[in-house]
């Protein structure tokens, strides 16, 4: 399909540059397969769930996976987005001509690393040196990384440590936050609990790639970029026997999507996995293992934005949009949020 189609126009005041507060304060777009769109807030979505429906969150922890440094006089940035191995990260690279293969890069505070390749990407592959463990050396030498987005027009502060930061998130390992479930709180977790609303977690590190623009005319000839991914062995079984059931399956972000869609066979079986997905989703897709998705407004003619429109259809989606930035939705990473139940 063309990248064209998924175009729209944004007035740049409606990029949300902080969260709401409370998270859970945050507006909400109700998208059915039909109908009326429905104005609603995520402290409403025990109301709008069902008893026996299971929310999919995705447990990733984001590192402050942003470093500036030097390779002698040059000044070198450098954005990890994928693990190699224990001492070894893939890294985009600001200012990339300045560095060459087995030179090594200074990051301050101690912390350094070698530019072992460079990869067909344009991206590098960082050694980092000493015995301490990566993740150390980046809370002592990184920052968080905001999408270009925001990070474009305000410094990254102290207060985005906690800002963009899931309540679930417990496996150090992703570079871009998955955004949907910043609005989840305890108390609106209690709530769901209370609705009778189940859920479960997953782990995929998001890398820096989500935000990489689609360069190409047509999607057939876009390469996706690849994370990695788990799911557990119990997790898979309780999500087939919530299915069989009658509960729906709503994916909390397109990052748990994309996993539990990788997932799924074409039986609609949720297996185990563990390894890495590029699973690219646009109309015409068949959804096997979700049967809805809450997730934030996505840039124009992003993956994402196909990924909805492959959901819910292209000009609903497109209706939708054009109705969310009619009534003053918050965009984005930091923005409002939307529920798609086909």
């Amino acid at each position: 399909m063309r990248v064209d189609l998924f175009d729209f126009d944004l007035p740049q005041e409606l990029i949300a540059l902080r969260p709401a507060r409370p998270r859970d304060a945050a507006r909400m777009l109700v998208v059915r397969g039909e109908g009326a769109f429905e104005d609603a807030g995520v402290s409403d979505l025990p109301d709008l769930l069902k008893r026996g429906d299971v929310l999919v969150f995705n447990d990733t922890r984001v590192i402050p996976a942003q470093l500036e440094g030097r390779r002698g006089e040059a000044k070198i940035g450098a954005t990890l987005h994928k693990r190699v191995d224990l001492r070894r990260w893939q890294a985009f690279i600001r200012n990339a001509k300045r560095l060459r293969p087995g030179e090594t890069v200074e990051f301050g505070g101690g912390v350094s690393a070698t530019a072992e390749e460079r990869l067909a990407d344009g991206s590098f592959v960082l050694a980092f040196h000493g015995e301490e463990p990566v993740e150390v050396l980046l809370e002592r030498a990184g920052r968080m990384p905001l999408p270009p987005y925001i990070a474009g027009k305000r410094a990254t502060d102290a207060q985005d440590r906690e800002d963009y930061q899931t309540i679930f998130a417990r496996e150090d390992g992703a570079v871009a936050a998955p955004t949907a479930a910043l609005h989840f709180t305890p108390r609106l977790m209690d709530a769901l609990d209370a609705a009778g609303v189940a859920r479960e977690t997953l782990t995929l590190h998001v890398g820096a790639g989500t935000f990489l623009p689609v360069k190409a005319d047509d999607t057939d000839d876009h390469a996706m970029h690849s994370e990695w991914g788990r799911i557990e062995p119990e997790t898979a079984e309780r999500l087939n026997a919530a299915r069989a059931a009658g509960g729906r399956i709503v994916a909390v972000g397109t990052t748990s999507l994309r996993l539990l869609e990788s997932a799924t066979g074409e039986d609609g079986v949720i297996r185990p996995f563990a390894g890495d997905t590029d699973i690219f989703i646009t109309p015409g897709y068949r959804f096997r293992a979700v049967d809805g998705l809450m997730t934030n407004f996505h840039l124009p003619k992003s993956t994402l934005m196909m990924l909805v429109s492959a959901l819910m259809g292209r000009e609903r989606m497109l209706a939708a949009y054009d109705h969310a930035i009619a009534s003053d939705y918050r965009f984005y990473s930091y923005g409002d949020s939307s529920l798609l139940l086909p």
